[in-house]
């Protein structure tokens, strides 16, 4: 049975926001949640786990009967664009997917709601949960009977496309507009990511921004914090809407200048292409879960965001009685406005484009309760954290007639808004340099699948594994980042001593980590050769990342497709990344200089020692001109050490 209670607080929602500092898994929901305006909760029944299947769990939420709540408890929280994966057959995505969890779903059987006027303490009450109930509704009083006081929380650095930054957008949406040309998809939605530093508490810095913006949906939830304007899923009862926004306008100032924008944006060809093709879309994915003859759109309507115009419609139809709230998720999921269409060739391009993995951006968030039905976001506008990281991903839909410049305008555009609700500044990115045309890895094989586990390759001479815990440090770096896809034993060290001890002369170790264990095989390494390696540029979106794949399939090809030749992996900016078996290093006067590990690279045992032991050794962007300029070119990698390089096509 749904219970409320009234709770006296003269709090307004963002001040509210403060109380959850401390808090055990807490949430902020502010703004057209459920019909609004405001629900906070903490101390959750149960948490998801990363591995468990959303869309299952959310078909299981408990019958209930309303009573006196409008809410009473909900699962809350988000899901990841990379989920995705669990729905359609799609490639691997670019690097850093494991900085953040690819959901984060908690089960609460009680929460606080704000009404417009007062806050209720709402539960889904049971006799097994009287006692408990009864503790939290103390708690919550007492909560809200307070006078809760900011904290500084500060950026401490301004918002920066980060490597690869403007250039790699700017090229991802040009080659997206040459697939268009060559009838490969029709739109995609190409985004890049702004990060800075945080010092301080998400959650003084919620508060605040929630208190500035107003967003129509609100929230914060686990390292999240989003200010998004779209509306994804409502399902109240058996009725079934989205409302998918596709066409953006500045918005100026002025109220002429604004009604001028408004009206520009309903006639631009370019904006009514990309919405007409996502109605369409929407309209074909509710279509797929709803009784025939339901499904309706609108017409567009032009809506003012912050900093902007949008064009939305609602689209809306009668979910068929055997369609549960997990398999409306499956037919829709992820949602259309931020992918393109056809859909999945739109999520396949994506994936070769971006150079950073999705992560809650462009998935879902929002509540699915046994009282008020389910009610999700888009996670655009939308912050997430990692320690002291802060970033905000932004982006458009590429149509035909898309250009690079008028894309990059379009997503500074849209951060303005957000970025301003923090009070934080965005370094306006620079031209990019003209960037050469160069063969795209991925013309010849996917990006290794992290499922396959990791690699790790030590080199061993005289029965002794060299730099053993040097390797085994970074190879349990990337299991935690994989968590749950690989399991290191706590003696893997001694295990990899006692194969070396019977190893003899000069051999290479691998270690292959997949989520069995640990497998140890031993090969001879052979004499390093002096005939320097041939280095051939490719170009590969956000390089291969940090971690070292045990699925070597797409170096594999690239070598065939070079033979005689070692793949160098450039980034869509123009950055020289790595080899394909070795890190960089090019002689500038007096210094040795090297790509930064800024996670597009595999950071190298031999690179980190020589970067410790050389004072003439340090980190920069490279490019490929001054590879081509340089004195002297050295690769470095554990079996061959130190070895020359010179540019393919070089004498």
């Amino acid at each position: 049975m749904g219970k409320r209670t009234a709770l006296r607080s003269t709090l307004r929602p963002d001040q509210a926001v403060l109380l959850l500092r401390g808090e055990r898994r807490p949430f902020a929901l502010i703004g057209d949640w459920a019909g609004g305006p405001a629900l906070l909760g903490s101390a959750p029944l149960r948490v998801a786990g990363d591995d468990e299947d959303p869309f299952e769990l959310l078909s299981q939420v408990p019958a209930v009967e309303p009573g006196e709540a409008i809410v009473g408890g909900a699962w809350v929280g988000w899901l990841g664009y990379s989920l995705a994966h669990r729905i359609e057959r799609l490639p691997p995505g670019p690097p850093g997917a494991g900085d953040r969890p690819p959901l984060s779903l908690a089960w609460y059987d009680h929460l606080v709601r704000f009404d417009g006027e007062r806050w209720w303490f709402e539960s889904l009450s049971t006799p097994e949960r009287a006692g408990a109930l009864a503790e939290r509704l103390a708690h919550w009083s007492a909560l809200l009977a307070g006078d809760p006081r900011p904290r500084p929380a500060r950026l401490t650095t301004r918002f920066a496309a980060r490597p690869p930054g403007a250039g790699c957008h700017q090229v991802a949406v040009a080659d997206c507009v040459e697939r268009i040309a060559a009838g490969e998809l029709f739109q995609a939605n190409i985004g890049m990511r702004l990060e800075a530093r945080l010092d301080g508490d998400l959650v003084d810095l919620a508060a605040h921004a929630l208190g500035v913006a107003h967003p129509r949906f609100g929230a914060l939830v686990d390292g999240v914090l989003s200010l998004s304007p779209e509306r994804f899923l409502r399902r109240d009862g058996r009725a079934v809407s989205t409302e998918p926004i596709k066409g953006t306008a500045p918005r100026r100032g002025p109220a002429d200048e604004d009604a001028a924008q408004r009206r520009a944006l309903l006639a631009s060809s370019k904006d009514a292409a990309e919405h007409v093709m996502i109605v369409d879309l929407m309209r074909n994915d509710l279509g797929r879960v709803c009784s025939y003859g339901t499904v309706r759109a609108q017409p567009p309507r032009v809506e003012p965001h912050p900093g902007v115009w949008h064009m939305v419609s609602t689209v809306s139809g009668e979910l068929r009685d055997e369609v549960t709230d997990g398999a409306l998720l499956r037919a829709t999921f992820p949602p259309g406005s931020v992918t393109g269409a056809p859909k999945v060739q739109a999520m396949r391009v994506i994936s070769e484009l971006e150079p950073h993995a999705r992560h809650a951006f462009t998935g879902a968030l929002g509540l699915v309760s046994p009282i008020a039905g389910l009610d999700l976001s888009v996670t655009i506008r939308t912050f997430e954290t990692a320690g002291d990281r802060i970033w905000l991903d932004v982006g458009g839909a590429v149509v035909a007639d898309s250009t690079p410049g008028g894309e990059m305008r379009e997503a500074a555009a849209k951060a303005r808004g957000p970025l301003a609700a923090l009070g934080a500044e965005l370094d306006e990115p620079a031209r990019p340099a003209a960037i050469e045309a160069l063969p795209r890895a991925l013309a010849f094989g996917e990006r290794p699948d992290p499922a396959g586990g990791l690699l790790e390759t030590i080199l061993v001479e005289d029965g002794e594994a060299r730099e053993v815990r040097e390797h085994l440090a970074r190879l349990r770096e990337s299991a935690l980042r994989v968590s749950g896809r690989v399991a290191i034993p706590r003696d893997l060290e001694e295990q990899v001593a006692a194969v070396a001890r019977e190893v003899a002369g000069r051999s290479r170790m691998r270690i292959a980590a997949t989520e069995r264990g640990c497998s140890i095989a031993v090969a001879p390494a052979g004499e390093p050769t002096t005939e320097p390696a041939r280095l051939r540029p490719v170009l590969l979106p956000g390089g291969l990342g940090a971690d070292k794949w045990l699925d070597r399939r797409l170096l594999d090809a690239l070598a065939e497709a070079f033979p005689g030749e070692v793949p160098l992996l450039v980034d869509a900016d123009g950055d020289v990344l790595e080899a394909a078996h070795a890190n960089v290093w090019l002689l500038d006067g007096e210094c040795w200089l090297t790509p930064p590990a800024d996670g597009r690279i595999l950071p190298g045992v031999t690179r980190a020692r020589i970067l410790a032991e050389n004072p003439h050794a340090r980190e920069a962007r490279l490019s490929l001109e001054q590879l081509r300029r340089a004195r002297r070119l050295v690769l470095s990698s554990t079996i061959r050490g130190l070895h020359e390089a010179v540019p393919a096509g070089a004498r």
